[in-house]
């Protein structure tokens, strides 16, 4: 996320019938049938009422799909600051198999998404998920999810307000959402590429205070640590922890249906140099994850009625040099992955051997699972991922029920 070049503070590095006599159909009638199929405006509402999307900043294909690097759990790479480093990294994160590795750096990613969802991005078995603005770093890359498709004139992180307009901020407008989305960033460039101020949502990003008056002691403290940490060099980067915790007090009190939860450690930790970091930064991703699914199961209004979306704005370069950075010239760094958890997803795990995904997908994809067609209203915007919707139901019994 951060980088030197300029005054956002988190810039690109170094430089998407009729019969036939045997009774069936024409081969271009089934093709249409399957391509009307796909078409989000013919898409049943489902199940899912509330959807999060939850992101860690510029974590790679690499770490997500085979664990920690072997090329990087060193010194000399990997940038630990001793021997001792090195012991407690691979004591916790390696293992013989990829496999084994993945699971141990993301436990339940592994154990219950994968499992129950589906997950994009493994090129290895014939899965590419990509970003399509063509610069790799992360407010062209925030855009091209949230808005749904890139817009080449966004050249920098610099804060300032996105003139796109993003799914939030549509559904948001709509009667059956106001007052039922927000955003949680730990980055401060975030209120910029929503805009909040023409949005209207609560939106936290960076050190500032939470976006409402605390309302109980927690919240209170939460506003007093934001506000006594020691940045070191962290200027617009508030810590991890922070974000998860006021988006949690916001979740018992806003009761969202749409909510954006952004994470940034993965990223800052890379730019840092610092391997070891970066690992314990994933995993905890991972366990904000599974406290926050935990959470939502536990609640009668959102168990069986809630969607995770998952994946990351860039990725990075590869070891054993490059991968401390992204950008358009950095090699890989246009590598991402996704993943989706919810009632209306099959649990068809691992994708293999599937047209490839973009990150301009997302916002089209939040919007399909919520039973609203975003591309009605922006055709640009790239398709939603149909794999991941509930099919067209009949009436009948299985139908869901009416909202």
């Amino acid at each position: 996320m951060n980088s030197p070049c300029d005054d956002g503070k988190k810039c690109a590095p170094a430089d998407f019938r009729r019969a036939d006599p045997s009774g069936r159909l024409p081969r271009w009638t089934a093709l249409c049938l399957v391509l009307l199929a796909a078409s989000p405006a013919l898409w049943s509402a489902g199940r899912t009422r509330h959807v999060f999307l939850l992101t860690t900043d510029g974590l790679r294909p690499e770490e997500v799909f085979t664990g920690a690097d072997p090329a990087l759990l060193n010194r000399e790479h990997g940038g630990f600051k001793d021997d001792r480093a090195v012991a407690r990294a691979r004591e916790t994160y390696w293992r013989d198999t990829p496999e084994e590795r993945r699971a141990a750096l993301m436990p339940f990613f592994w154990s219950v998404i994968a499992r129950d969802g589906q997950v994009f991005g493994d090129a290895a078995r014939g899965s590419t998920a990509r970003v399509s603005n063509g610069k790799n770093f992360s407010y062209p890359g925030y855009n091209e999810m949230l808005v749904g498709w890139p817009d080449p004139g966004i050249m920098s992180n610099a804060e300032v307000p996105n003139r796109n307009v993003t799914v939030l901020e549509w559904l948001h407008a709509k009667p059956a959402f106001r007052g039922r989305v927000s955003a949680y960033s730990a980055w401060s460039v975030m209120r910029g590429i929503v805009n909040a101020e023409r949005a209207g949502f609560p939106v936290m990003a960076g050190w500032r205070p939470l976006p409402f008056p605390p309302r109980n002691p927690r919240e209170e403290l939460l506003n007093a640590l934001i506000a006594d940490t020691t940045r070191a060099g962290h200027a617009n980067e508030v810590w991890d922890s922070f974000v998860f915790h006021a988006a949690i007090e916001q979740f018992h009190v806003q009761r969202p249906r749409v909510m954006l939860g952004s994470f940034l450690e993965t990223d800052y930790w890379g730019h840092q140099g610092r391997y070891d970091f970066l690992l314990d930064a994933a995993r905890r991703f991972d366990d904000y994850v599974r406290r926050l699914w935990e959470l939502v199961q536990s609640q009668p209004d959102y168990a069986g009625a809630t969607t995770f979306v998952l994946t990351t704005d860039h990725g990075r370069g590869r070891a054993p040099v490059e991968w401390k950075a992204h950008g358009a010239a950095i090699s890989g760094s246009e590598n991402i992955w996704c993943a989706v958890l919810g009632p209306d997803t099959p649990a068809r795990g691992v994708r293999t051997n599937v047209a490839p995904v973009t990150q301009a997908q997302v916002a089209a994809t939040i919007a399909a699972l919520l039973g609203e067609d975003y591309a009605a209203e922006h055709p640009r915007a790239a398709p939603p991922l149909a794999e991941v919707l509930a099919a067209p139901s009949a009436s009948g019994p299985d139908a869901p029920p009416p909202r």
